[in-house]
């Protein structure tokens, strides 16, 4: 799985590098320069041919160097070429300056200013953005930030393309905030791995696509800390065998709430049991049974009048996994029964209502939690249970590295003592000792209609279903969140909640299941 790193780590390995003398900054300047034109090409292969023209915004630092490169190259393949500086050479790095100077031997540098303009019938085809980069630490003000936005207004109006290099300027890498004015590309060209802020925050919506590019660094292991992106599901572990019986593959239990209120927990169910699960049982009030029997067919459902029922049902060593909270309700019934379940130390869902819950005495929750249980919050239900950490998070960065979301997740995890899915169209998984992952429903994997009525529930259900076939949580959580956003791709537009599930077998198939 492959790692997204922070700035400071990209340059650490970086620096490595350069300092091993297994290459030169000027070399993996060249790499990179040589990379953004090469995805240019790849994205927009009208661009190959023709005469074509591109303007190059170069700040003060490294990926103001790249930008030089990047426009050396372009002008190579016959492109009309204008370049403008921020700043001046002499407050260049010297492999950015050196590029600089390289340039010069060809073109010529404009000083980039707020008067700079781009008549709009003489537009490029190309704005290429090597202003800031990743290594922006300070908001962005000043006469720059109108040059920004009549890059904006370009590609709102008339259709310009705007290529950022490493990150859209404005934008902090180690959270996807904005740092002052910033930058919105229709591409962003990455070196070596993502950078956290590129699925965080607005980092994910502020690039209609993202390209990641080798520049021959090692791609080996990157240190304590690092956060893994979540790109597929295990078929293996997906798969059954032909010999095993439905015990096998786990007993799942999921409670539902009472009349009228039985759906979410239908659907965590059914979404459990389509996921693997050998059996899955329904705990039901007894007013509801009438209502979920007219609803079931292969789940099973059993009465469960109290804590004290549950917790008798429990006794069952077979019923390995469970479920609470889809529409359970908030009062004192519920619960008693939430903590019956914990009790019973089995692996454990707790989402929706089960988490609203305890949102005066988010405390009273943690004290009895276990690391098998796994919390599904999304953001109002995460300002509930962690007010404090959710407060940092939504604190506008006044500086880079900002508090990111992975940075809140991890917090959360390791106050809760369990594995915490913090959800949104950048899902954070961490568990209580640290590791984390993203998995990005966007650029590539955007699925908007997953905003729908009763998807959590769903997700609950699939996390719930690997849990009962034996996956640790945090293996669970990144397995059932993939399969529960490429169920919407492969969908597509006009998902309802109970289309993911049936959706499942098709996305299997394709694993190779």
């Amino acid at each position: 799985m492959p790692d997204v790193l922070t700035a400071a780590r990209m340059r650490a390995i970086e620096q490595e590098e350069i300092v091993s003398g297994r290459v030169s900054g000027l070399a993996l300047m060249e790499r990179a320069g040589a990379g953004v034109v090469a995805a240019i090409l790849r994205h927009w292969p009208e661009l190959g041919t023709g005469n074509r023209s591109a303007v190059v915004l170069c700040g003060p630092g490294n990926n103001g160097g790249d930008g030089f490169v990047i426009a050396r190259l372009l002008q190579a393949r016959g492109w009309e070429v204008t370049t403008c500086l921020l700043g001046t050479p002499d407050g260049m790095g010297p492999d950015a300056r050196a590029n600089h100077d390289r340039w010069l031997e060809t073109g010529t540098v404009t000083g980039l200013t707020q008067d700079m303009t781009i008549p709009d019938g003489a537009c490029p085809d190309v704005v290429v953005d090597a202003l800031f980069g990743t290594g922006l630490c300070r908001p962005v003000t000043g006469p720059v930030c109108k040059v920004i936005a009549r890059v904006q207004d370009l590609r709102r109006r008339l259709g310009v393309r705007c290529v950022a290099v490493d990150i859209p300027s404005g934008i902090c890498a180690d959270s996807g905030k904005a740092l002052g004015c910033h930058m919105q590309a229709d591409l962003t060209v990455s070196f070596h791995r993502a950078k956290i802020g590129h699925h965080l925050g607005i980092g994910g919506g502020h690039s209609v696509q993202l390209d990641v590019c080798d520049i021959g660094l090692p791609a080996g292991a990157h240190g304590k800390g690092q956060v893994r992106l979540v790109r597929t599901a295990d078929p293996a572990f997906l798969s059954k065998t032909a010999a095993g019986q439905k015990y096998v593959h786990g007993h799942a239990l999921v409670l539902s709430g009472g009349p009228g209120r039985t759906g979410a927990a239908r659907l965590a169910a059914r979404s459990a049991l389509r996921i693997g699960a050998g059996l899955v049982t329904l705990g039901v009030p007894p007013a509801a049974q009438f209502e979920v029997a007219a609803h079931v067919t292969a789940l099973m459902q059993v009465r469960i009048a109290d804590a004290d029922g549950l917790s008798n049902l429990l006794q069952d060593a077979r019923l390995n996994a469970l479920c609470l909270g889809p529409a359970l309700g908030t009062g004192p019934q519920s619960r008693a029964l939430i903590e019956a379940a914990l009790a019973s130390q089995r692996p454990l869902v707790l989402d929706a209502d089960a988490l609203t819950l305890f949102r005066a005495q988010p405390d009273d929750l943690f004290r009895m939690l276990h690391n098998q249980v796994v919390l599904t919050p999304h953001g109002g239900e995460f300002q509930r249970l962690f007010p404090d950490i959710a407060r940092q998070l939504a604190e506008p960065a006044r500086r880079g590295p900002a508090y990111s979301k992975v940075d809140a997740t991890r917090a959360a995890a390791a106050r809760a003592g369990c594995t915490v899915l913090f959800k949104g169209a950048a899902t954070v998984i961490a568990t209580a000792d640290g590791k984390c992952a993203i998995h990005s429903a966007q650029y590539d994997r955007a699925a908007p209609w997953l905003a729908t009525a009763g998807a959590g529930d769903v997700l609950a259900g699939f996390i719930t279903g690997l849990l009962a076939r034996g996956a640790e949580p945090m293996a669970a959580c990144e397995m059932a969140v993939w399969l529960h956003v490429q169920c919407a791709l492969d969908f597509g537009p006009g998902l309802i909640a109970e289309d993911i599930p049936e959706q499942l077998p098709g996305v299997l198939r394709g694993l190779g299941v």
